[in-house]
């Protein structure tokens, strides 16, 4: 698979996580005695969303790289999957309904605190995967200028 066909994957993907998570959001306004989806819920239908369209974005600056199609492929993968990273997190709080802010300590996942470094750690890696990941196919962009 190339870098190209991979952006389209996870934008399909993400596309229709956020639309399944927008009936998940519906129906559970309807359920809701405030008319109001869980936090996480709409955080994920959201996000789903927004991923799914930025990764057409780097699908176009995979298209406009000068870079080799390894290095192409493998920063948007990087970028791509810490979007899904993200998400992933999102649908677990959504299911477990156990905090309406992930960052609020202390941290929880379901019944378990968790130590802080299992949350910041992860949001370093997060930072440089998907910044880094745009940055080399935006360097690659750059260099045709």
């Amino acid at each position: 698979m190339d870098a190209l066909r991979l952006c389209y994957l996870f934008a399909g993907i993400f596309f229709t996580v956020g639309l399944l998570s927008g009936i998940w959001k519906y129906f559970s306004i309807l359920k809701s005695k405030n008319a109001v989806a869980h936090e996480y819920i709409s955080v994920l239908h959201r996000a789903a969303l927004l991923y799914s369209f930025a990764c057409l974005l780097l699908s176009k600056f995979v298209e406009l790289s000068t870079l080799s199609e390894t290095v192409n492929f493998y920063s948007a993968l990087a970028a791509m999957s810490f979007f899904a990273f993200a998400q992933t997190t999102y649908l677990l709080h959504a299911i477990l309904k156990d905090t309406e802010n992930q960052f609020l300590k202390p941290y929880t996942l379901g019944k378990w605190q968790l130590p802080s470094f299992m949350i910041h750690f992860p949001m370093v890696l997060l930072i440089l995967g998907e910044l880094g990941g745009f940055l080399i196919l935006f360097w690659g962009f750059i260099r045709t200028l």
